[in-house]
């Protein structure tokens, strides 16, 4: 496995594979994997030849200086991972590698990222978006693998991908989750042991809302998810949107067609996500 931790040496090594003839695909991540990450290697070794997974705690996607240094890091554990699962290529730049002195450029999509969970983290996407933009123009890979409890991600990912008409398909993985129903995610291991137990009334809330779903309007579904998640002392409901699932527009009344609900919750000052796509 090749580690490279600048943008020339990352080009050279992918135009080594390009010119064996491999494809490409793609799995950008901030490092700390768990098994959710695997599955997105799994499926871009299914999708492509050569799988690159890129590592790199993005500053400009996160809220608060203090949730950037508390994000966990673990490089040996992360590279070992990746070996084992045969991954042809690491990416790993540093801070001043993406982002150079006197940088002003960003990438946007100026309304999707600045709705639902958007407005719970004003700028997120727009940080998300535009590293993404600048690994796809380095890596320049022919898929790239996202996992879908980041829901409002991918469709923002796919928007991005679509309007500069980039040459790449954007493959959305379900969300893997723990035994107890709690998606996988790296915030998951600052969760305290209380709140750690608490944090599955996520996963409850919106199985109720499935359960709904058929018979259910919108009013209805809000009401099952927030006295769900009120039901437990230690959550906090920070964020509900019910929309359409492919193009995240508001919905009134009752659902017609596939529709997505993502939740944000805190647990102290851990905030965690969760979604589900039901349909009537």
């Amino acid at each position: 496995m090749l580690i490279c931790r600048s943008i020339a040496d990352c080009r050279a090594a992918v135009a080594d594979l390009r010119a064996q003839g491999q494809t490409i695909g793609m799995v950008p991540t901030m490092g700390f994997l768990h098994a959710g990450h695997m599955q997105l290697v799994a499926t871009a070794q299914a999708n492509a030849d050569a799988v690159v997974v890129s590592i790199f705690v993005n500053p400009t996607q996160f809220g608060e200086g203090a949730d950037l240094a508390a994000y966990p890091r673990d490089e040996a554990r992360d590279l070992a991972m990746l070996k084992a699962a045969g991954v042809a290529m690491v990416f790993m730049p540093d801070v001043d590698t993406m982002y150079l002195d006197g940088d002003e450029t960003i990438v946007e999509t100026t309304r999707m990222a600045n709705m639902l969970h958007g407005l719970v983290r004003p700028g997120h996407f727009r940080g998300v978006t535009t590293v993404c933009a600048r690994l796809f123009n380095i890596v320049t890979p022919d898929i790239a693998a996202f996992g879908e409890k980041d829901y409002q991600q991918v469709q923002v990912i796919k928007r991005m991908v679509a309007d500069l008409h980039m040459p790449l398909k954007i493959v959305g993985v379900p969300t893997m989750r723990e035994p107890d129903g709690l998606a996988m995610s790296s915030r998951n291991v600052r969760l305290t042991p209380k709140d750690r137990a608490a944090a599955v009334v996520l996963s409850r809330a919106l199985q109720n809302a499935a359960i709904a779903a058929p018979t259910a309007t919108v009013a209805d579904l809000r009401k099952v998810i927030s006295d769900t998640i009120s039901s437990e002392p230690n959550a906090s409901l920070q964020g509900l949107d019910i929309v359409e699932a492919e193009t995240l527009n508001n919905i009134d009344g009752g659902l017609t067609g596939p529709t997505a609900i993502m939740i944000s919750v805190a647990f102290g000052d851990i905030l965690l996500i969760d979604q589900k796509v039901v349909t009537p």
